[in-house]
Order: C-alpha cells, then sequence, then structure tokens
C-alpha cells in the first residue's frame, strides 16, 4: 500500500467510499471484490485540523492513495503482508510494549536506496496502526506524476531536493506516520531539523548486497546511477561506494540504527538477503526501544 498525505492540497475522489470499512487502529480494511484487484488506486480526501493544545497539526482523515502489488509470503499480514505466525506475534508484543511510549510520534527510515525503507515501513505501520508514507511517491505526484528519474531528467537534481524537504515539512507537522525517505534526504541538515522532531531510524545495508538487490530490478529508475559505466552490478556498487562515502557520515544522525550484518550474525545466517521484513521491522522496534530508554522516556 502506497499512502499519500499532502497539506493543503486537494486530489479527487476515485473510489466509492462505502466500499471501505475504517479500523479501530485507523487502517483501511478493503473488500473482497477491490482486495483481487491488483491495480487499484485510491485516494481518500483529507483534512488538517490544528490541535490547539500542542500547537502542532494532526490529520483528521488523511488523504490516502493506495497500490496493491504482490509481495512475499515470507512478510506479516499487515496491509498486504504474511508471515510466519512466531514473526507476527513478536512483532504484535513488541509494538504493543512501545506505541505507548511513542505518544503519537512518527518514524521516519532513512539509508542507502534499495535497503528496504518502503518495505520495512509498511510492515512497521501495519503493527504499529500508523499511515504509511513515501516521500518519492509524494514528490512524483506533486509534479504530475512525473517518475523521480524524469524529475532529475528535466529539472535536476536540486529541483527535486527542494521538493523532498518540503514534503518533509508538511509531514512532520503531523503525528502517526512511516515515513520512507529517499536514500539522499539525509544530506540537508534542515531535512533533519523536521525530523529530529520525531524518530528517524537508520536501515545500514551492506553495499554489495545494495548493489545486487537495485542490479536485480534494474537501474533505470535510480537517477543517480546513471553516471557509472559497466554491468548493472558493477554500475550500482561503484555508485553506491561513491553516494556512502557522502553520506555516511549523515546516517549517524538517525536516533537508532538497524545494522543487518548484526542481524544476520546473531540469526547463523551468512546472507543478509535471507532476512524477511518482519526479521528487519523487528529489530527496527527493538532498536527504537532502546533509542527511548536512553532517553530517559521509557523504562528499563
Amino acid at each position: 500500500m502506497e499512502v499519500k498525505v499532502l497539506q493543503n492540497l486537494q486530489y479527487p475522489t476515485w473510489v466509492d467510499l462505502d466500499k471501505f470499512q475504517r479500523k479501530p487502529t485507523g487502517l483501511v480494511r478493503f473488500s473482497r471484490r477491490i482486495r483481487e484487484d491488483k491495480g487499484v488506486q485510491v485516494f481518500i480526501s483529507a483534512h488538517m485540523q490544528p490541535n490547539i493544545t500542542s500547537n502542532r497539526y494532526k490529520s483528521v482523515a488523511p488523504e490516502v492513495s493506495c497500490t496493491f502489488k504482490s509481495f512475499p509470503a515470507s512478510v506479516v499480514e499487515t496491509g498486504g503482508f504474511h508471515a510466519p505466525l512466531d514473526e507476527a506475534l513478536i512483532l504484535k508484543n513488541k509494538s504493543q510494549e512501545i506505541e505507548p511510549y511513542l505518544e503519537g510520534r512518527s518514524i521516519y527510515l532513512v539509508g542507502m536506496m534499495g535497503c528496504g525503507k518502503t518495505t520495512v515501513g509498511k510492515v512497521l505501520s501495519g503493527v504499529l496502526g500508523y499511515s504509511f508514507f513515501d516521500c518519492d511517491t509524494l514528490i512524483e505526484q506533486d509534479v504530475n506524476g512525473t517518475t523521480v528519474a524524469d524529475i532529475f531528467k528535466l529539472y535536476g537534481e536540486g529541483f527535486f531536493r527542494d521538493k523532498e524537504t518540503d514534503v518533509l515539512r508538511k509531514l512532520s507537522i503531523m503525528h502517526r506516520l512511516v515515513v520512507s525517505t529517499g536514500g539522499g534526504a539525509v544530506i540537508r541538515p534542515i531535512n533533519w531539523k523536521y525530523m529530529h522532531k520525531d524518530i528517524s531510524v537508520f536501515l545500514d545495508v551492506p553495499l554489495e548486497a545494495l548493489a545486487k538487490r537495485i542490479a536485480a530490478v534494474g537501474t533505470n529508475s535510480r537517477p543517480l546511477l546513471h553516471y557509472e559505466s559497466g554491468d548493472a552490478y558493477t554500475k550500482a556498487f561503484k555508485r553506491l561506494s561513491t553516494l556512502w562515502e557522502e553520506r555516511s557520515g549523515a546516517y549517524e544522525n538517525a536516533n537508532a540504527r538497524v545494522s543487518l550484518e548484526n542481524i544476520a550474525a546473531k540469526l547463523g545466517h551468512r546472507d543478509v538477503s535471507a532476512l524477511t521484513p518482519a526479521t528487519i521491522a523487528i529489530e527496527a522496534l527493538e532498536q527504537i526501544e532502546q533509542s527511548l530508554k536512553e532517553e530517559g522516556e521509557m523504562p528499563f
């Protein structure tokens, strides 16, 4: 499910709201017919109201853009995901432990391109009862559906970064969100100002694994990879190495770090590709919990 919320922007409602039921967690449940349609897109109108007591804004009925896609059966069953029962129970229990201490604060996922921010973000949003947002998707829709790759080509990276900052600014005045940021969102200090109002989590994936993932799906949608020569893996690895040198220090600003290498070692896996999104989400919740404890916002 891809979710879009933009403050003060109006979009048409494309679907009959009678087909939806509101769950207590705030998630949207679809009818059988809609669930079976693989290409359904949904927009639900949103309105922002001021929260008088906190001088912030809250979402009453967020505007939602939903796209169903097929996901591996190894992912937890939240918003279309499925996972083994033990992982689902661990996720449920851990989310219930920390959710009261989050106090509605949003979670921003940062990390290199291809690290799994969107996939893991959807798992986290499901177990926490939060709404999910993808910054790249919001930017694309704000530029009349233009893809990120075409935005870079037509308007340049500076234009894209300005849009990215504006999206983060708008999201930062909302509550109970899980946000997947772009890989380069960390390079602007102003973006950290917005994200540090809430909680940020760095998904740390080895460059070799990232290059394999990106090469497997192609580099056409990754505008920053178009400047290297060679096969898909070599091209991806070279550019990722350069980007890592530029951004690694910025990722350290995150409140919590999720190391896939550490998770794999702990579970006895040689390759991080063996880790399921649910397993990574569990580690993210544990690292968030540790961060809250270190900040004195959650008891040890």
